[in-house]
C-alpha cells in the first residue's frame, strides 16, 4: 500500500493515537541463505500494518531485514531475491526484539561468529525468537538449551535429536518460555509478530491489525499445528484405520482402552502397544485429542452450549472439557469461541478484551 493511500487501519485513529507517544521498537530480522520468503514478509507487514493504523510518523515500530551476507542479498527458498538493510554485524542500535527467520541457511549453518553474536546480543534484547526452523539457530547457539520451544512440525524430531537440552513440542504453533519465543511453520511468524504486538500495545491493536491483514482473527499460541486426523493418514492402511474412522464417528461412546481393543479383538496391552508403534501416540492422548479437535469445530461453527458440545465429543462435562482446552491449548472453550467463533468477526475488538 503507498503512503498516499488510506488503509482500513487508518481510518480507526482512535485505538492507534492512544499509543502514538509510545518509543519506537526496533524489530530486528535475521536471514541466513538461502531464507524463506513468507518467515519475513509475514512479521514484517504485521508491524507495518500497525504503523499504518497509527498514521503517518507515529511508528510504533522499526524493522530491519539483517543477513550473513555482505553482499546483502537474501536468496529465498522460493526463487524470490530480497536486499536486506545491513550485515548483522552492522546492528549498532539498541535492539528490542531479533527474530531468527526460517530457511535451509538458519537449519544447517554452523558460523562460529554468528552463532558467538547472537550470543551476545540475546542477553541485551527484550524479546528473542524464531519463526519455522530458525529455532535450529538459536539451539545450536545454545539460547535454547532448558527451554521449551516448538518448530515445524515436519522438522521439530530433527530438532529434538540434534538438541537434546530444548524439550520441543510440536503440536502449539507458537511457545514462549521467557522471554524466548519460537513458532511453527511459515504463517506463523505472522501470529507469532501479532503475540509481540498483542503485549506491546494490547489486543484491541493486535485485533485490528490482523483483520485489516485479512487473517480472520488472531490464532493463540496453544493452538495445534494441524488435524488430528491428517497427522495420522501415513497409517491409512494400518489394522487402525477402519477404527480411527470409527471413533471419530463415536466421540461420545466409550473409547477407552479396553472398548477400543474389544471392538478390534485385540487384548488392552496389545492393543495399547500396537496403537503406539503405529500412529506414535497413546490411545488415551489420541481420543483427547479427536475430542478437541471435535468441540474446537463446533465452538466455530455452532452455537450450541458448553454442555452441549462437552456431551457430544465425549467430555462428560463442560468443566472436563474446559481443563481439556487449558491444559493442551492453553486457553479455556469459551474464550476460543470468542476468538474463532463464526460470530465473532462481528463482535468489536474491544469486546474480546
Amino acid at each position: 500500500m503507498r503512503r498516499g493511500e488510506q488503509s482500513s487501519m487508518e481510518s480507526n485513529p482512535g485505538v492507534a493515537q492512544k499509543h502514538g507517544a509510545a518509543k519506537v521498537r526496533y524489530i530486528v530480522l535475521l536471514a541466513v541463505p538461502p531464507a524463506m520468503e513468507l518467515d519475513i514478509a509475514g512479521p514484517m507487514a504485521v508491524f507495518d500494518a500497525v504503523n499504518r493504523m497509527d498514521g503517518v510518523g507515529l511508528r510504533q515500530y522499526e524493522t530491519e531485514l539483517v543477513t550473513t551476507g555482505t553482499e546483502l542479498k537474501v536468496e529465498g527458498l522460493s526463487g524470490l531475491c530480497m536486499a536486506a538493510n545491513r550485515h548483522y554485524r552492522d546492528v549498532r542500535k539498541e535492539v528490542d526484539t531479533l527474530l531468527v527467520v526460517g530457511g535451509t541457511g538458519a537449519r544447517t549453518t554452523g558460523d562460529a561468529a554468528l552463532l558467538a553474536w547472537l550470543r551476545e546480543i540475546a542477553v541485551r534484547v527484550r524479546r528473542l525468537g524464531s519463526v519455522c526452523t530458525g529455532a535450529f539457530l538459536l539451539a545450536e547457539a545454545g539460547l535454547l538449551d532448558g527451554k521449551r520451544a516448538t518448530t515445524h512440525w515436519a522438522c521439530a524430531q530433527e530438532l529434538a535429536s540434534r538438541y537434546p537440552r530444548v524439550t520441543v513440542d510440536s503440536n502449539p504453533i507458537w511457545v514462549r518460555d521467557g522471554n524466548v519465543y519460537t513458532s511453527a511453520g511459515v504463517t506463523t511468524g505472522m501470529d507469532l509478530a501479532l503475540g509481540f504486538v498483542e503485549e506491546d500495545l494490547g489486543g484491541e491493536v493486535a485485533l485490528a491489525a490482523a483483520r485489516g491483514l485479512v487473517l480472520f482473527l488472531r490464532r493463540p499460541g496453544g493452538q495445534a499445528q494441524f488435524s488430528v486426523s491428517l497427522s495420522t493418514q501415513a497409517v491409512r492402511k494400518s489394522s487402525l484405520f477402519e477404527l480411527q474412522v470409527w471413533m471419530v464417528e463415536n466421540l461420545d461412546r466409550d473409547l477407552s482402552v479396553e472398548g477400543l481393543a474389544a471392538r478390534i479383538a485385540m487384548s488392552p496391552r496389545n492393543f495399547a502397544r500396537s496403537f503406539v508403534r503405529q500412529l506414535g501416540i497413546t490411545p488415551a492422548r489420541y481420543v483427547e485429542q479427536l475430542r478437541l479437535e471435535a468441540a474446537r469445530r463446533r465452538l466455530e461453527q455452532t452455537e450450541m452450549s458448553l454442555e452441549e458440545i462437552a456431551s457430544a465429543c465425549g467430555f462428560g462435562s463442560a468443566e472436563i472439557m474446559r481443563r481439556a482446552f487449558v491444559r493442551c491449548l492453553g486457553i479455556a472453550p469459551a474464550r476460543y469461541r470468542g476468538h474463532f467463533g463464526y460470530s465473532a468477526a462481528r463482535t468489536s475488538p474491544a469486546r474480546l478484551q
